[in-house]
């Protein structure tokens, strides 16, 4: 404050200038004070755009993610029950009505069928093919999952 003082240079005022509609100012810019009052409005729709963009995806991942999830756990009990089919002794029917039990724990559309079991020697593999359609209301949306898992003997 004091270096304008030893300056003499005029103040500004600290309050803002008045402004009325269609009213150029030449401190507000003149001409182009006046140009901007025809872009009113296109900011709220860019606005609004963005927000439905937002909220459809947010749609969409609350509706599939859980089913990604559930598949994840899946995946992953899987493969606990191929590490210790060999070391319990387990055969193939045995191994397949663990699988069907991880399914029902899990809550998933898989069918007797659809669960695939080999094993000889010691190694074990576990195939499963099973689809989930996700309704998104104005979109089908199937997912196809393979999960596989399988124990590999080291003698």
């Amino acid at each position: 404050m004091r270096l304008f003082r030893s300056l003499n240079l005029p103040r500004k005022s600290a309050l803002p200038l008045p402004r009325e509609r269609g009213v150029r100012h030449p401190a507000l810019g003149g001409a182009a004070a006046a140009g901007r009052d025809g872009q009113r409005g296109a900011g709220h729709v860019k606005a609004i755009v963005w927000t439905f963009i937002l909220a459809a995806l947010i749609f969409v991942a609350v509706k599939v993610i859980p089913v990604l999830i559930n598949e994840y756990q899946f995946q992953d009990g899987l493969q606990n029950i191929a590490q210790f089919a060999s070391a319990t002794r387990k055969n193939n029917e045995q191994v397949r009505q663990a699988v069907l039990d991880e399914v029902q724990k899990e809550d998933l559309p898989i069918q007797s069928e659809n669960i695939k079991v080999e094993g000889n020697s010691g190694n074990v593999r576990i195939n499963v093919d099973y689809s989930v359609t996700v309704d998104l209301k104005v979109y089908q949306w199937t997912l196809n999952f393979h999960p596989a898992a399988s124990n590999n003997a080291l003698f």
